[in-house]
């Protein structure tokens, strides 16, 4: 048994924090519940998409880097993200996505599941997949009623270069079960690991013929993974490391605490907490309002105020 509960978060980069914000918020109809800085480089935002309390498995985050030249999807990377959308409700969203800026790619089926691929305004891919009784319930947003609405994440595809290296960590770390396979034209596959919980879906996009990713906008930086608390996440660290791979401390991400390692593929893997929480410095029905700073950036709030962009909401 892992003490692995699905996913956590995925982080992604973008380019300019406008369009992200009206993309994820009034396309998509996620909630902003967190307006912060990068930790690493706090002239730049991270935001935080949602549900209506930011519950682990529906936290979309990004790093909007002003003017960020385009990356490129490839191995090596999470090559989607996927949301869970109630049975019969992509003939909405095939409509409204369009109309905000998104790219919709195709519809196909996966593993029995129907889905819409769409890129958003920056080439980011995502798919919405029809899911049966995701007991999950949506963010009140306008324009959407709550029978199409998003519920959460249904998992992430990763663009792999095969399967054993994944696998080892998926089943053998993280609890997760091989569900199954299916061709993807020519070489490439899909194959399917999956847990019993919301967010629980992994797939490999196993793809010879994939270039490897180039990191910029339109690109996931990592894929979080869920665990309760800090002494479970201990216990993941602890095995992480005894199988052979480098993993951080953990990291105080004042939202959850935070471990990080690469696969061998050279995806960023991060394990976080459920605590302490959104919720820590600003109550739930003021999620996102104001600019929330870690405290060894409180020194720069006037100048982060001044310099970061004004968000329209």
């Amino acid at each position: 048994m892992s003490d692995v509960i699905g996913l956590h978060h995925v982080t992604a980069i973008s380019g300019d924090a406008q369009r992200n914000h009206d993309f994820y918020v009034k396309a998509l109809g996620q909630r902003m519940v967190k307006k912060t800085v990068n930790f690493d480089a706090p002239d730049v935002y991270h935001l935080y998409y949602a549900d209506g309390t930011g519950t682990p498995g529906t936290v979309m985050t990004f790093f909007p880097f002003p003017g960020a030249r385009q990356g490129r999807v490839g191995r090596g990377q999470v090559v989607m993200t996927q949301y869970s959308v109630p049975p019969g409700s992509l003939e909405f969203w095939e409509d409204r996505l369009p109309r905000f800026g998104a790219k919709v790619a195709t519809r196909d089926e996966a593993f029995g599941a129907e889905r819409l691929i769409v890129e958003d305004p920056e080439g980011l891919w995502l798919a919405l997949v029809e899911v049966a009784d995701d007991p999950r319930a949506p963010w009140a947003a306008d324009g959407i009623p709550a029978e199409v609405a998003l519920r959460g994440f249904e998992g992430v595809t990763l663009g792999v270069s095969g399967e054993a290296a994944s696998a080892s960590i998926l089943a053998d770390l993280f609890g997760y079960e091989r569900i199954g396979e299916q061709a993807k034209g020519g070489d490439a596959r899909l194959v399917r690991y999956g847990q019993a919980e919301a967010a629980g879906t992994i797939d490999l996009l196993i793809d010879p013929a994939m270039p490897e990713g180039v990191e910029a906008a339109g690109t996931v930086h990592h894929v979080a993974f869920r665990v309760p608390d800090r002494a479970a996440q201990e216990r993941v660290r602890q095995a992480v490391a005894e199988a052979g791979f480098r993993v951080t401390p953990q990291i105080d991400r004042d939202y959850f605490y935070a471990i990080y390692f690469r696969t061998p593929d050279g995806i960023l893997f991060e394990v976080a907490t459920d605590e302490p929480g959104f919720d820590r410095d600003e109550p739930v029905s003021a999620l996102g309002e104001a600019l929330k700073l870690p405290s060894q950036h409180e020194h720069l709030r006037e100048r982060l105020e001044q310099s970061l962009p004004k968000l329209v909401a």
